[in-house]
């Protein structure tokens, strides 16, 4: 937790009251989960479109999920200790040094945590587990895989309303389809992706943000929400190993304004107003 001359993301809820649900299907498995040719029964269930978004009540979640809520700000611990513990709605697959998660107060359509497990590494402020060249390149490579994977589920979910994937679906549902290396090129989710550690974290243990850049999700709820991952707060691995001087190792205050990540208009601190223009966005972001 940042000490409080310190800006926070502040994504640590104590007392929540219901908890939305993160679309990333999981696979309890020590293996990467291929691409889904054919959705599974919880591929479909997320697909669907009910007239009221799933928001399950925490105290009726999985055991393992609430337990890491009540264990505060060291609940991240729970999840690198033992993994296969958890079902496949919350830990969407593990290695011997990584856990991935969906989050469990997501600020995007799709967020996923990188968790590290190496008990030397994870304790610490990722701006000194950073300095680590070896443990940094690791993370780098396990971050690749992730947002290859976000991109996937970006595209499973929104190829078909998006201009830029048209013409790759229609050559391949024609009559005659040509091979894949043949088809015309589809819309590059991965650009679509934001990724990277908070200067000052809100959970103890080091963990690392993926996630699609639409901001839109009910737990989006504060100010510092939304500028935690639009403003340089928000430190991306390339930027690592970091200047003992550079200011993100002790990141003293946000900007004044919320601007829209996509238009640029500025809301200042009217979140009600910036929430109902990004729901807007993101319908236009989805159409690209």
């Amino acid at each position: 937790m940042a000490p409080s001359n310190l800006a926070s993301a502040d994504d640590f809820e104590e007392v929540p009251q219901q908890v939305a649900s993160t679309a990333v299907p999981g696979q309890q498995s020590t293996q990467h989960f291929p691409p889904n040719e054919k959705p599974n029964a919880f591929t479909e269930l997320m697909t669907r479109k009910p007239a009221k978004p799933f928001k399950p009540i925490l105290d009726k979640t999985d055991h393992q999920t609430a337990r890491t809520v009540f264990s505060g700000r060291d609940g991240l611990a729970a999840y690198t200790t033992d993994p296969a513990s958890f079902p496949a709605s919350r830990v969407v697959y593990y290695t011997d040094k990584f856990v991935v998660i969906n989050d469990l107060f997501p600020k995007a359509t799709v967020h996923l945590l990188i968790l590290p497990r190496d008990t030397t590494k994870n304790v610490l402020r990722p701006q000194d587990a950073f300095d680590d060249p070896v443990f940094l390149q690791e993370c780098r490579e396990e971050e690749q895989k992730v947002r290859a994977l976000v991109a996937s589920e970006l595209s499973r979910r929104f190829a078909r309303r998006s201009a830029s994937d048209r013409p790759r679906l229609e050559a391949s549902e024609s009559d005659y389809p040509p091979p894949d290396d043949r088809l015309p090129p589809g819309r590059d989710w991965s650009k679509d992706i934001i990724t990277g550690i908070h200067a000052n974290p809100s959970m103890n243990h080091l963990h690392i943000h993926v996630l699609s850049r639409d901001m839109v999700s009910e737990c989006m709820k504060k100010r510092n929400h939304y500028l935690s991952f639009t403003t340089d707060f928000l430190v991306p691995l390339s930027a690592f190993p970091l200047a003992r001087d550079d200011h993100r190792r002790r990141y003293t205050h946000f900007p004044e304004d919320m601007c829209c990540w996509r238009c640029g208009k500025n809301f200042a601190n009217k979140m009600a107003r910036l929430k109902e223009h990004l729901e807007e966005e993101k319908a236009e972001w989805i159409k690209e």
